[in-house]
């Protein structure tokens, strides 16, 4: 009888995460597309609005889109080496010889890595609400760490341990 297999990847994104914005980004670019049709060509006294103008708030409902978009970036990718993660604009790559924990408390939002050397880095890519996901990627990351130390019982001292 043999443990539980160990996956050769682990990968988590925030799934709920990245349909809500791709909702939310849909509405803004709709909302200022209807705008910036609706904008009257007009010529007054107090404001001149014009084709430009309309292709302007066009063009800013298209990068408010994005932007909104942007911010489904977190991911976490994990394999025998160690763990990547990139948190927005931040990315980190941390072999499993650093890592004392993969933690996902019960009340938490997103998982976490607890680091030998005290530190903790949040996997914004692991998100709570993602449920069943989340769950999977977990139980895949706590064993890929569970078999990288078994494979490797010595460690040598990380830079800040005292």
């Amino acid at each position: 009888m043999s443990g539980p297999e160990v996956p050769s990847q682990v990968s988590a994104v925030p799934r709920r995460m990245r349909q809500l914005l791709a909702v939310l980004a849909v509405v803004v670019v709709v909302v200022m597309g209807l705008v910036a049709l609706s904008l009257p060509s007009t010529e007054n006294t107090v404001v001149n609005y014009g084709v430009v103008d309309q292709v302007a708030i066009a063009g800013l409902g298209l990068v408010l889109g994005a932007g909104l978009l942007f911010f489904g970036r977190f991911r976490v990718d994990a394999d025998a080496e160690g763990v990547r993660v990139l948190n927005l604009v931040v990315q980190h790559h941390i072999p499993w010889s650093a890592v004392r924990a993969v933690r996902f408390d019960r009340k938490s939002a997103w998982g976490s890595l607890l680091l030998e050397n005290g530190d903790e880095v949040s996997l914004l890519g692991l998100q709570s609400y993602d449920k069943e996901h989340a769950v999977r990627a977990v139980e895949g990351l706590r064993s890929l760490r569970a078999a990288a130390r078994a494979n490797d019982p010595v460690r040598p001292p990380l830079l800040y341990d005292d």
